[in-house]
């Protein structure tokens, strides 16, 4: 079975949920996935200090803080495809996510015991904005970077779509998500990343 994992770092179940949903309905649609998503809002995730006592520990999660992402360690280490959404705050990602990556200091572990480790999973981004052009591109491109950091392979919308998917809806939230063509990129990308994830565990499999 492939595993995709959606992850939400926005503090309101509001519009980057929904693009979310919608990239995994698209995901269901390739036989032998199971999907499921996960919020970061309301979780407690404190910074890294870098204090690298993970390393010294050799272990491949934070030994200094246990909170929420005790759980959200295991959830990220066993998908086989990850698609990670934020809204725009001030052309970046939300702090809730900015402190879900920078925990990720201890899976150098990971790469040093197995260097295929990551190699075999993929990576996708979504983005909404609080107008058309409100800075999807730059939190696209946080979300990517930090899957190029630990060897994720990317995946992208393609056909025009050259990143992740974008939306915009109102930042004031007065209204419903209301960007058909977001959504339906949001689909095609949560399909694609489906069907890159399942062809990569396969490739292992054969390797």
């Amino acid at each position: 079975m492939v595993k995709i994992l959606a992850i939400s770092g926005s503090p309101r179940k509001k519009s980057t949920y929904t693009g979310l949903e919608a990239a995994l309905e698209g995901a269901k649609t390739v036989a032998g996935v199971e999907v499921e998503l996960v919020e970061l809002r309301g979780r407690k995730i404190n910074p890294c200090i870098h204090c690298n006592k993970c390393l010294r520990d050799d272990s491949d999660r934070c030994t200094v803080y246990h909170d929420d992402m005790d759980e959200l360690y295991d959830k990220f280490y066993q998908a086989d495809g990850i698609i990670i959404g934020s809204p725009v705050y001030d052309m970046n990602v939300t702090a809730q996510l900015a402190n879900f990556y920078s925990r990720f200091r201890s899976a150098w572990k990971l790469s040093v015991d197995d260097p295929a480790f990551f190699q075999y999973k993929v990576g996708a981004a979504i983005a909404v904005g609080g107008t058309r052009n409100g800075g999807q591109e730059a939190v696209v491109h946080s979300i990517l970077n930090t899957f190029a950091t630990h060897g994720i392979n990317i995946c992208t919308c393609g056909g025009g779509v050259y990143g992740g998917a974008m939306l915009w809806n109102p930042g004031d939230g007065s209204t419903t998500m209301d960007d058909p063509e977001g959504i339906e990129n949001c689909r095609v990308l949560g399909q694609k990343v489906a069907q890159v994830a399942k062809a990569l565990k396969l490739g292992r499999e054969q390797v």
